[in-house]
């Protein structure tokens, strides 16, 4: 009796984390997660980016000065400039005007200047 019990809960718990585990996974592959995956990385590569130009701006300006030095130039070697300031995206701020309610064309009337070929 009590063998039978522990092998129905058993099998009831692996089915409830079973369940769980392919939710999650299904939630995941939504087009709308799948999109803000891919605009996070996109964000982050930007980042990485910017500070990989930094870095080789400031390596830039410090081989000029060597340079300037051991070749006994006397022109300044201008201040760091700094890239411009981080901006936010506005892809991931959300649109900022509703969107237009679409309205359908119909094929029939003479008016629209919609063409199938035009599709292709």
């Amino acid at each position: 009796m009590f063998r039978r019990t522990f092998w129905f809960t058993a099998g009831a718990a692996a089915g409830v984390w079973a369940t769980t585990k392919v939710n999650r996974k299904l939630k995941q592959l939504t087009p709308e997660s799948l999109a803000a995956q891919a605009a996070t990385k996109a964000v982050d590569a930007g980042h990485r980016l910017k500070d990989f130009a930094l870095d080789v701006r400031t390596g830039m300006l410090q081989r000029e000065a060597e340079l300037g030095e051991a070749l006994g130039l006397e022109t300044p070697v201008p201040a760091e400039r700094e890239l411009p300031a981080r901006r936010r995206l506005a892809a991931l701020d959300g649109p900022s005007t509703p969107y237009a309610p679409h309205t359908p064309i119909d094929p029939y009337n003479s008016h629209n200047s919609y063409n199938r070929n035009e599709d292709h």
